[in-house]
């Protein structure tokens, strides 16, 4: 069975590169959401398997979508996107419940180790 994963960014094209990576290697993306208040309605929405959210975005960032998601189920997965030079919010949404982090501009090969890291 493939694992379904939400994809989170503001940004159109980070969305659509991640998608590209994760059905390439044989995931199901189920959704996606441009903030993280629309990443919380579709958690509750979709359920997915895995999250991955980008830290920076506008209404609720990252790091507090991650803390609400939490809420709804304390044992999502989620992995953290962002770009380089921003260590100190990696390691607050590590400590809110994140699983890993990727750095942009990532490598495919590491989203998917990643992936499979945070869902064992």
């Amino acid at each position: 069975m493939s694992k379904g994963i939400l994809v989170v960014d503001d940004a159109a094209f980070m969305r659509m590169m991640i998608k590209d990576v994760l059905t390439k290697y044989g995931f199901d993306v189920l959704g996606e959401a441009e903030n993280g208040a629309k990443a919380i309605e579709k958690y509750k929405e979709l359920n997915p398997d895995l999250v991955i959210m980008d830290i920076t975005m506008p209404e609720v960032d990252g790091i507090q979508a991650v803390k609400e998601i939490k809420k709804v189920n304390p044992n999502a997965k989620i992995v953290m996107c962002s770009a380089m030079g921003q260590q100190a919010m990696v390691i607050e949404a590590i400590q809110a419940g994140a699983g890993d982090f990727i750095v942009k501009p990532f490598q495919a090969d590491r989203v998917i180790e990643a992936v499979k890291k945070v869902l064992g």
